[in-house]
C-alpha cells in the first residue's frame, strides 16, 4: 500500500514538473528546426551565441551615443535609435533594451506593436500624444498627453503610437522588456510587404476601393 502511494505521488510530482515547464520566448520572428544538422546554414539560434566569458571585458556592458539626437527629416518626423542587443552585446540573455526616440515638430512614430515585449516610455522633451489599442473585439483606444516627466506603458503585442503634438522638438526614452522585442509597423507591414498582399486582400479587408490600395502600395 505504501509503496503504491509513494508511486502515485512520484506520478503526480512528474506531471505537475511538465505542467509547469514551457518552452523560452522567442527572441526573433521565426526559429524554424532543422532535420540536418550537418546543414552548414545551422548558425542561428534563439537569440546569440555567448562570447567566451574569459575573453568578456567592461566595454562589453558599455554604450555610447544616446545623447545624439536622431535624424528626424523624414515622411513620419520622427526618428527611433534602439539600443538592443543587436547593437549592445552585453544585453544578451538579460531580457532588457531601451531605445531613444526623437520627434518633429508634429511627427510621430507611427501605429506599430512589439511582439515579443512591453514597452514603458518616459517623455524627457515636450509633449507627446500617446496611445494603444486592445485586442479583438473590443479594440478599445486607452490615450493621454504626457509632458517633460511623465511615464506611459504599452502592454506587449498591442498596436500603439506616439504623437508629437507641441511646436518644438520631442525626446523620449522607452525601455523594453526584450533584448529584441521587435517592431512592426502596421502601415509599411501591410501595404509595403515583401512581396505586396493581393490587392483584392487589403480592399475587402479595409473596405477601399482598390485603386486607393494600389496607390498606398506604391507609397509604401
Amino acid at each position: 500500500m505504501r509503496k503504491a502511494y509513494l508511486v502515485t505521488v512520484a506520478l503526480f510530482a512528474l506531471a505537475f514538473s511538465v505542467a509547469s515547464a514551457s518552452d523560452p520566448a522567442p527572441l526573433q520572428d521565426f526559429c524554424v528546426a532543422l532535420k540536418d544538422y550537418s546543414d552548414k546554414s545551422a548558425v542561428f539560434v534563439n537569440g546569440k551565441f555567448c562570447k567566451d566569458p574569459k575573453l568578456v571585458t567592461a566595454d562589453d556592458f558599455y554604450f555610447c551615443g544616446l545623447n545624439i539626437p536622431g535624424n528626424t527629416y523624414n515622411k513620419v518626423g520622427s526618428n527611433v535609435t534602439n539600443v538592443n542587443v543587436d547593437t549592445f552585446p552585453g544585453l544578451n540573455t538579460l531580457g532588457i533594451s531601451l531605445a531613444r526616440i526623437d520627434f518633429a515638430p508634429y511627427g510621430q512614430n507611427p501605429p506599430h506593436t512589439h511582439p515579443r515585449g512591453t514597452e514603458i516610455l518616459v517623455v524627457l522633451e515636450g509633449t507627446l500624444f500617446v496611445g494603444f489599442v486592445t485586442s479583438n473585439t473590443d479594440n478599445r483606444l486607452f490615450t493621454k498627453t504626457l509632458n517633460k516627466g511623465d511615464v506611459f506603458v504599452f502592454p506587449v503585442g498591442l498596436i500603439h503610437f506616439q504623437v508629437n503634438v507641441g511646436k518644438t522638438n520631442a525626446i523620449a526614452i522607452s525601455g523594453l522588456s526584450s533584448q529584441n522585442a521587435g517592431a512592426i509597423t502596421i502601415a509599411n507591414a501591410v501595404f509595403g510587404s515583401n512581396p505586396p498582399i493581393t490587392p483584392d486582400v487589403l480592399t475587402k479587408a479595409f473596405q477601399l476601393d482598390k485603386k486607393v490600395v494600389e496607390y498606398l502600395q506604391k507609397e509604401f
